[in-house]
């Protein structure tokens, strides 16, 4: 399914500088198969009942192209499990007070800078996500979805921390380990307690992230990554993954998603499968507040 962006006709003309409709998007040769290969065979847990999420990609800054790849995954995610509909959309209109309650969880897939700058209504749908989440319904962030609304800090608290560079980029060979302690927390059980290596773009966080204030799930290990510069946190804590209550809704952030071929990693699908899964609400465990 095609991506939609919609924007008040009266603001079409700072729209197009800004977030202009991005050009046509193909995910790379045999990234459907490769996908589908990689697909869990059934939802991480029982649907409690027909569920349906947004998938929102809108760029205003920097735009990935694995979104597309991203977009693909998610639909076949959820339509092999059952676990769930995607709406694959970036319509803000879908942000509004009453629409966006037809959604049980809103998925940020690499979303960048203020998204919802261009519309006469901004200050209104972030109080209608805001209102959402707290609410008691689903929030799930994908990679650059910490590039996301730095104007708007109740944004940062919520996703716990903002984009503050990528040492590890896009071709470096980076070690993530699970949580001590976490192997068989239900978010991270599909790792079985092992660590991953693979290429991947890999960010580091600044105020307000705080890894104690969340249910860290993943992290990178520097000492066993490829070495590079630009590293900023003298605590080496390069938090990865992680999940957290906001009011009495759920939320889970993942910052792996930049390279294509994430997406067709079974162990990083069946990940997210269980994130959007316990954002939606379909099954409780225990995480910090």
């Amino acid at each position: 399914m095609k991506s939609a962006l919609i924007l008040p006709l009266a603001c079409c003309a700072v729209a197009v500088l800004v977030a202009a409709k991005p050009k046509s998007e193909t995910p790379p040769p045999g990234a459907g198969e490769k996908i589908a290969e990689a697909l869990p065979d059934k939802a991480f847990a029982k649907p409690a009942k027909k569920r349906k999420v947004l998938v929102f990609s809108r760029t205003v800054g920097f735009r990935h192209k694995s979104i597309v790849t991203g977009k693909l995954a998610l639909t076949e995610l959820g339509k092999k499990t059952g676990a769930f509909e995607a709406v694959v959309s970036d319509d803000l209109s879908n942000f509004e007070p009453g629409k966006i309650d037809q959604f049980d969880a809103i998925i940020f897939l690499s979303t960048t800078q203020d998204v919802f700058k261009g519309s006469d209504k901004a200050e209104v749908l972030q109080k209608s996500l805001m209102g959402f989440i707290e609410g008691g319904k689903g929030f799930v962030g994908i990679h650059a979805a910490t590039d996301t609304f730095y104007n708007w800090p109740e944004y940062g608290e919520m996703i716990n921390g903002y984009f503050d560079g990528h040492p590890w980029g896009a071709k470096t060979r980076v070690h993530i380990y699970v949580e001590p302690g976490k192997a068989e927390h239900p978010l991270v059980a599909m790792f079985e307690g092992e660590p991953m290596e693979f290429k991947e773009e890999i960010y580091q966080f600044k105020d307000p992230y705080d890894s104690k204030k969340v249910e860290m799930l993943l992290r990178l290990d520097p000492k066993k990554s490829d070495k590079v510069k630009k590293m900023k946190r003298k605590d080496n804590d390069y938090g990865v993954a992680w999940a957290r209550h906001w009011g009495e809704g759920r939320v889970f952030y993942c910052s792996l998603g930049h390279n294509h071929e994430i997406y067709w990693n079974p162990k990083i699908l069946s990940h997210y499968l269980a994130g959007i899964q316990w954002a939606i609400g379909d099954y409780e465990v225990e995480v910090s507040k």
